[in-house]
């Protein structure tokens, strides 16, 4: 979008129909979007005020309502003759970004037709077709190894058929799948891992706009990342000591050892054998094995990277505790065009948001929920299964909150979400909840 049309205004001006299309600081210091939001309640100019005493307003996407000319409004309400200085580096910055993170993107698919995808289902109802799809790539990607163990070759078919139906649920709507791979504990996490990774792919795909055909190999590749860790013991894999430079050599190979493992699977796309290949180098070309940095990366496994290293440090380890999912975009933030392609990044980010469904969360009067669905502009307000009550015991069942139209608690006070809580938190385990 061009600079001209997006015009300055005071928060205190904002009205319903406005497009917001940058701030007066930068996005990720709020829980808005860099894509922008439109206003569409006093709530949220409430929000924005919290955040922002600036923002820009798209003239040509405000929807105001007939009879009045978005131009005429929301220049009235513009900042041109204000006599307080306005802070337009960051929302000029966030302008600029956005239109060079669109060619960046474009670029690393030149000859693929990048096409959004729309919610086709509910939260609810894809969760019913998500439980068992997910369910059976936890038992495919299980049996598989246990077979490979038994038997010393790798046999990707029944991984293969259960990928799939994966990949369509999260098309349809991401929130169920991710609602799933945001539970596991720290017995499973081989296996959750992988699968969870798996779903960030898809997710972070399905934001790119990639074809189906690329968000299959996105599934398949992340899903196999981490089998040559097969050939590693399995007692180095689970030590919780320092690891010596010999052991930690050991680990690092299992890239080598998962490339080896995929020779004879009939495997023979370039995007699955570089999300292998390639997921633990960094863009500072501090990774390893190669050591390879920036677009050399191929950008599969650019992508794999990201969503190997977010899955795992939300996981619960048997080395390290998990983060919460919002610490852990904070960190992810941090190391963009250090360890991670920002562009991509980014769009992670927006993909899954700050509080993705299954995020355990308490609110400001004390009370304990999990995000179902996180609306897409607005990431600090979404639908909530509320579980435990302020003084921390279950609800007779669990029940859905609103955050989005319900902004204040019985006692008149504002509501909002207060923190992220550690996967677990208070013995709350989302795969178990009834939604």
């Amino acid at each position: 979008m061009s600079q001209l049309h997006a015009v300055p205004t005071a928060v205190t001006d904002l009205e319903i129909g406005m497009f917001v299309t940058a701030l007066d600081r930068p996005w990720i210091e709020t829980p808005f979007l860099v894509e922008g939001f439109y206003i569409t309640s006093q709530a949220d100019i409430d929000e924005v005020e919290k955040y922002c005493r600036f923002v820009y307003v798209d003239v040509y996407r405000c929807r105001l309502g007939a009879g009045r000319r978005n131009s005429r409004v929301v220049g009235a309400a513009g900042l041109k003759g204000a006599t307080i200085p306005l802070p337009q580096e960051a929302a000029l910055e966030t302008i600029k970004f956005r239109q060079r993170s669109a060619t960046a993107i474009a670029e690393m698919f030149p000859h693929r037709k990048l096409k959004p995808f729309e919610d086709a289902s509910s939260f609810g109802e894809e969760l019913a077709v998500a439980r068992p799809v997910y369910a059976e790539v936890l038992r495919a990607y299980r049996q598989m190894m246990e077979a490979y163990r038994a038997g010393g070759r790798l046999d990707v078919a029944g991984v293969r058929e259960v990928v799939n139906p994966m990949v369509e649920s999260v098309i349809r709507n991401p929130d169920a799948c991710v609602w799933l791979a945001c539970s596991k504990d720290e017995q499973s996490y081989t296996w959750g891992h992988s699968a969870g990774a798996s779903v960030w792919a898809v997710a972070l795909g399905r934001q790119l706009g990639l074809p189906r055909v690329d968000l299959q190999r996105l599934a398949m590749g992340a899903l196999l990342l981490d089998v040559g860790k097969l050939m590693v013991p399995e007692a180095l894999l689970l030590k919780r000591e320092r690891l010596t430079p010999g052991e930690f050599q050991l680990i690092k190979s299992h890239v080598e050892f998962g490339l080896q493992m995929l020779e004879g699977t009939g495997i023979l796309s370039r995007s699955v054998t570089d999300m292998l290949a390639f997921h633990h180098e960094r863009h500072g070309g501090h990774g390893y094995p190669r050591g390879i940095g920036g677009n050399d990366i191929p950008v599969f496994g650019r992508i794999a990277a990201i969503v190997d290293c977010y899955d795992a440090i939300t996981s619960r380890r048997p080395y390290a505790a998990p983060m919460s999912p919002s610490h852990a975009v904070k960190q992810l933030y941090a190391w963009r065009d250090i360890d991670f392609d920002a562009e991509l990044v980014e769009e992670f980010i927006q993909a899954i948001g700050i509080y993705p469904a299954g995020t355990l969360v308490e609110l400001s009067n004390g009370e304990v929920g999990v995000a179902t669905a996180g609306y897409r502009t607005r990431r600090l307000r979404p639908q909530l299964l509320m579980v435990l009550d302020r003084d921390k015991k279950p609800h007779a069942s669990p029940r859905p909150l609103d955050l989005l139209t319900v902004t204040h608690d019985q006692d008149g006070k504002p509501l909002e979400i207060a923190t992220s809580l550690e996967p677990g938190s208070f013995g709350v385990d989302p795969v178990t909840l009834v939604v």
